[in-house]
């Protein structure tokens, strides 16, 4: 603890109870980031180094109950950055606040792996800018994407289900940040909790029929529809018309040689719907390429929307 006139900075991964930089006064502060914080001085001021938010805040006079507005503004913050997941901004607040305390935020850098087939998970994801592509391998053949995780979910949901491993290759798709948890603590945070464990059974239902449509998609339908189907889910998770894309890593993810995602992306260009050079991909007619889409994309939308209105 510090008290008046002392400063300190702690890196947030070893962040403690009652860390702050910079006081006034004598301080007594009881500290889990982003619920609790009481305080008795003439002012405080608190930010971690890593991620976290920023929140200065003027306390009362010496003696007087903190003010709803001091409590509100702390809840806010937590919400603020539950709201970027939809999957934590569907949680009941307490669940959610309780939940963000154990979370630290992290950045998914491009092409990174996750997890390994059969391999234990070691921390659950919640993206809120980046996105990763689960992938299924069969022996002597490239990988195959069969879903994808953003914003609308997360990464390690099969603990619902009390295995701790995956059937599939999680792969950062899109760099951004994330909120991370270690994998032991959300176990035992989900076997006491009925809100959360209810919550993610819904959202594995929604991966379950996410599975469903690309077994069927890669039987049924053509390259073109299906990578019109693809660049509308990563639109989706990127939340911007434009992002960095190759035709390898196309050919990669639909399980096609590159001739033909490069036919299929010329003929999406000439229709006026999308517009690509040198790497990025920029969506011109958003419209025109769920029209030119297959109907994967959706039911796909359609069960999202059912589980989670």
């Amino acid at each position: 603890m510090l008290r008046g006139g002392e400063e300190g900075i702690r890196p947030s991964a070893a962040r403690i109870d009652g860390d702050l930089i910079s006081c006034g006064g004598f301080v007594s502060a009881e500290f889990t980031f982003p619920l609790k914080v009481q305080f008795i001085c003439r002012y405080v001021r608190w930010q971690t180094v890593s991620g976290a938010i920023p929140v200065h805040i003027q306390p009362p006079k010496h003696g007087a109950a903190p003010p709803n507005s001091w409590r509100a503004r702390l809840h806010r913050s937590a919400n603020l950055a539950a709201a970027k997941n939809h999957i934590l901004e569907q949680l009941p607040r307490l669940v959610r606040n309780r939940l963000m305390s154990l979370c630290e935020p992290v950045q998914l850098v491009l092409a990174e792996v996750l997890c390994e087939p059969g391999a234990p998970f070691t921390h659950v994801y919640f993206p809120t800018e980046g996105f990763i592509s689960l992938i299924t391998l069969l022996d002597g053949h490239t990988g195959l994407e069969v879903g994808m995780v953003g914003f609308e979910g997360m990464l390690g949901a099969e603990l619902v289900l009390g295995v701790d491993s995956t059937p599939l290759r999680a792969l950062v798709q899109g760099a951004g940040a994330a909120w991370r948890i270690d994998a032991a603590v959300f176990r035992k945070e989900l076997a006491g909790n009925k809100a959360l464990h209810q919550l993610l059974s819904r959202y594995l239902f929604v991966r379950m029929a996410q599975l469903a449509s690309s077994a069927a998609c890669l039987r049924f339908h053509l390259i073109g529809p299906r990578l019109a189907r693809w660049l509308l889910m990563t639109q989706d998770r990127a939340r911007a018309d434009s992002f960095q894309v190759t035709q390898e890593f196309l050919a990669y993810m639909l399980g096609v040689r590159r001739v033909g995602v490069t036919s299929a992306a010329r003929a999406l260009q000439h229709s006026g719907l999308i517009e690509y050079h040198r790497g990025e991909l920029t969506v011109l007619d958003r419209k025109g390429l769920e029209a030119a889409s297959c109907g994967c994309y959706a039911s796909e939308q359609l069960a999202y929307s059912t589980m989670f209105p």
